[in-house]
């Protein structure tokens, strides 16, 4: 029996993970506001931005190993009322850090609009896809004599 293959120290990569985060969004386009601080005039996230970063802080846990590899996000966002915009940007940049270390391994993403007025929601699935630009690896340069 090789000991090597049966340590439970090594961690298993994680393949997928599903996660229902309970609230309603803010749209990334607009979850933006203009303050004035010290003579100057800065952007920061708007009120309801803030409030969902923390609802979502809460309910979505680090995991212990951030998924690598580039990766497919399918998104069902579930908005209390049809004003909305169908926007999954906050909810990607979220997730950085906490699922996976950057929103720029989401090689591919699918997301749905959906009306729930008592249940706003949304219900997100992250998987491994197949590296789709493989790193190359550093060139030897020949000398030639």
């Amino acid at each position: 029996m090789n000991p090597d293959l049966n340590n439970s120290d090594v961690p298993t990569e994680l393949q997928a993970l599903s996660q229902i985060i309970f609230g309603e969004p803010a749209s990334k386009a607009n979850s933006r506001r203009v303050v004035h601080y010290g003579g100057m005039s800065r952007l920061i996230k708007s009120k309801k931005a803030l409030s969902y970063s923390d609802v979502f802080k809460q309910q979505c846990g680090k995991l212990p190993t951030l998924m690598t590899g580039d990766l497919r996000v399918t998104l069902h966002i579930f908005y209390a009322s049809r004003r909305p915009d169908l926007d999954e940007s906050l909810i990607l940049d979220l997730m950085q850090g906490l699922i996976y270390e950057n929103d720029r391994q989401v090689k591919e993403r699918h997301c749905y609009w959906g009306l729930d007025p008592d249940n706003p929601r949304a219900e997100i699935i992250i998987e491994k896809i197949p590296e789709i630009a493989p790193k190359k690896s550093p060139s030897k340069k020949t000398r030639k004599g």
